[in-house]
């Protein structure tokens, strides 16, 4: 297997996984015998790995073809600023959801640190 196909085949991997953990974390566990529809808790820990899946599976993609180790970081970068943004939606989501304490607030003090250092990084001429 040739090291392209391999990682495309782990970003579909990561891409369908992270969307249904991100999108749909109730039913995404539930194969693994697992109810969260009671467990709010439970399912934004789905969506933070939802959220990780998502962005690893775009760098992946993006580093697949990369010929230069400048193209490879510029990949890292931009899977990196996803990671951060979507685990700030979901860490501001949470901390609104009124299910967790004010801790949660300190997720998405993480995830903004991330997205801003990040999208600093990846936008820089």
């Amino acid at each position: 297997m040739k090291l392209n196909l391999f990682i495309l085949i782990a970003a579909l991997l990561g891409f369908i996984f992270g969307l249904g953990f991100l999108l749909a974390p109730v039913w995404s566990i539930a194969p693994y015998g697992i109810d969260l529809s009671q467990n709010i808790t439970g399912q934004f820990l789905g969506r933070y790995l939802g959220s990780a899946l998502v962005a690893l599976a775009v760098t992946w993609v993006l580093a697949r073809g990369a010929k230069s180790e400048a193209a490879l970081k510029k990949a890292g970068l931009l899977g990196g600023l996803v990671l951060g943004v979507t685990g700030l939606v979901v860490a501001v989501w949470d901390s609104f959801a009124g299910m967790g304490n004010s801790f949660t607030w300190v997720n998405a003090v993480i995830y903004a640190f991330l997205a801003i250092g990040f999208a600093y990084f990846y936008f820089k001429k």
